[in-house]
């Protein structure tokens, strides 16, 4: 892509960010627009891009080769409204990526849950190996502080690739995997049919000479003319699986057999049951791409998987708290059974806050039910991202159906109160929305406790 100079309205998005890093890094000039001053944007600011929070028209250059956007920012914005007004190109993020990585050999990840620390650790086991790789992650790696990784020498790109409003679809993967298909995004898809139909015309448009990685349960109709495997976390029916899992000294050990060896007592530090699942994935693909035993073994020890997903934020005398990007009823319930593996004996308080008011009203029972694993549960109100309220959805919709006397509900400004009274043992706070603002006063709760 040619252009010189980018204009990004919503730059704060994580998606958005790995492009707008992307670019900058290759030598253009990035200017954007975002409703709130993050962390994330205040670090883009340091690397040279030029940010307003405001809607303020005199921030757009007079020169703009080409504006991206994301849905998340209203079409109502006025910078938004000011760049159609000027005939300035204006693309989907989808779009956009899509024309960036085309001539690639991209690795795409797919799917309704897994799929950013899937994304994170391939990124990783390729970029310690010969092969490397660019890397476009829907989440900050620990390992490297950063949602992009850029490596122009190697002819690979990771790309998560995010089924939200089908944006999925401008990929033409070299290899691609799903790891899961579970309803999500009903405001896009009205039900799972449609939602599957995506997923399988995704993993159609892989190059015929490349490879498809479905989850074993997930049942789409693959072109018979591209190579399909399957895996899974312990079904020994799969192409590629974990077997003999085990935890000493805080670590996971587990056998890892493919169709062509067993590599035994693979292991690996960062936490998480269903991320044996996720590591069995990377693995498989990197192996397919050619990384040695010895890459695959020393990258898989020492990756230190992705912010807020299964994240360890603290540990004082008295309270253990892991913070977790989950917002749908089976991210819940993976992540609490994985506290409940790591942390058999301790009582386990959870602060969830729900995000979008659709998802909410869809799947009120299920995650109800998610919850109820939780010995506490607090929830927070709805945040809203993209949408309205919706009349008689708020998170006492959740709470009312929680069959448990253990469980509150309270403003942002009342958890702290709340968590003094409570003193858990075991923490985590759950959720896509801005309840990771309440990350660093939790802490330091935490640790005024001890």
């Amino acid at each position: 892509m040619g252009f010189k100079t980018y204009y990004f309205v919503g730059i704060g998005g994580i998606g958005m960010s790995a492009i707008a890093r992307y670019l900058k890094n290759n030598g253009h000039r990035v200017y954007g627009y975002d409703r709130t001053r993050t962390q994330l944007t205040a670090e883009l600011e340091k690397e040279g891009m030029n940010i307003t929070y405001e809607e303020d028209l005199n921030h757009l250059p007079e020169v703009i080769d080409l504006a991206i956007y994301t849905p998340a920012i209203p079409a109502e914005n006025k910078i938004r409204q000011e760049i159609i007004k000027r005939g300035i190109q204006l693309n989907k993020r989808a779009f956009a990526l899509g024309e960036i990585v085309k001539d690639k050999k991209v690795i795409a990840i797919a799917g309704t849950h897994g799929k950013t620390t899937t994304s994170g650790l391939l990124a990783h086991l390729l970029h310690n190996s010969k092969i490397g790789c660019s890397a476009f992650l829907g989440g900050i790696a620990n390992n490297y502080s950063t949602n992009m990784l850029c490596d122009t020498k190697s002819e690979y790109v990771v790309v998560e690739a995010d089924e939200y409003d089908r944006s999925f679809l401008n990929l033409n993967p070299f290899v691609s995997a799903i790891t899961s298909i579970s309803p999500d995004h009903l405001d896009i898809y009205q039900n799972k049919e449609n939602l599957e139909q995506a997923f399988a015309q995704f993993a159609n448009q892989t190059n015929k000479n490349g490879l498809v990685f479905l989850k074993k349960e997930v049942n789409v109709e693959i072109d018979e003319q591209i190579k399909t495997n399957t895996y899974s976390l312990a079904d020994i029916e799969s192409d590629y699986y974990a077997w003999n899992i085990r935890v000493s000294n805080g670590s996971y050990y587990f056998d890892y057999h493919t169709p062509g060896k067993v590599y035994y007592d693979m292991q690996m530090t960062y936490p998480g049951i269903h991320n044996i699942e996720n590591a069995v994935l990377a693995l498989s693909i990197a192996l397919s791409l050619g990384v040695n035993e010895y890459e695959l073994r020393s990258a898989l020890k020492s990756f230190k998987g992705m912010k807020r997903r299964f994240d360890l934020k603290c540990k004082t005398d008295e309270t253990i708290y892991y913070d977790d990007y989950a917002h749908h009823p089976e991210e819940i319930e993976a992540t609490i059974t994985s506290l409940k593996h790591l942390y058999p004996n301790k009582r386990i308080c959870g602060i969830f806050q729900p995000h979008l008011y659709s998802r909410t009203k869809d799947f009120a029972e299920q995650f109800a039910e998610a919850l109820e694993n939780l010995d506490d549960i607090i929830l927070l109100p709805i945040y809203p991202a993209r949408e309205e309220p919706i009349p008689g959805v708020t998170s006492k919709t959740i709470l009312h159906k929680i069959n448990k006397m253990d469980k509150y509900h309270v403003t942002k400004e009342q958890l702290l109160p709340l968590l003094s009274a409570l003193q858990p043992q075991l923490l985590v706070t759950l959720g896509a929305g801005d309840i990771d603002q309440l990350i660093e006063p939790i802490i330091q709760l935490l640790k005024e406790n001890e």
